[in-house]
């Protein structure tokens, strides 16, 4: 897990610790993109936080949007406002506090294979 850097933009809306719900968790986390949004972003992310565009998901914005909107308002990610994009991080401490080992079965998931 990443240190926060300096100066970073205040987050946007999300459930305090204590709101957070393991039912709305998995309900956020039961659609398959937005499972692996949160596994690519568990085992792949080099930097703080990421843009929509990173994942290289060929889906249109506006469905890439409500994705990550699930994700935020479940609590499952932080999402901060940097001029016109948002960038997306998990919530690592939070949800290992909350739900422990949650977080390492995400990690540990395979994708199906799609051919």
């Amino acid at each position: 897990m990443l240190p926060e850097p300096p100066g970073l933009p205040a987050p946007l809306p999300e459930p305090a610790v204590s709101e957070l719900r393991l039912e709305t968790v998995l309900g956020a986390l039961s659609d398959p993109l937005r499972l692996g949004i949160v596994r690519k972003l568990l085992l792949e992310a080099e930097a703080f936080d990421h843009t929509c565009g990173w994942f290289g998901l060929d889906r249109p914005k506006s469905s890439l949007t409500h994705h990550f909107k699930a994700l935020r308002e479940a609590g499952v990610t932080r999402q901060r406002q940097y001029g016109l994009e948002r960038r997306s991080h998990v919530r690592v401490a939070d949800l290992n506090a909350r739900f422990p080992g949650l977080l390492d079965l995400v990690a540990a998931w395979t994708p199906p294979t799609t051919d």
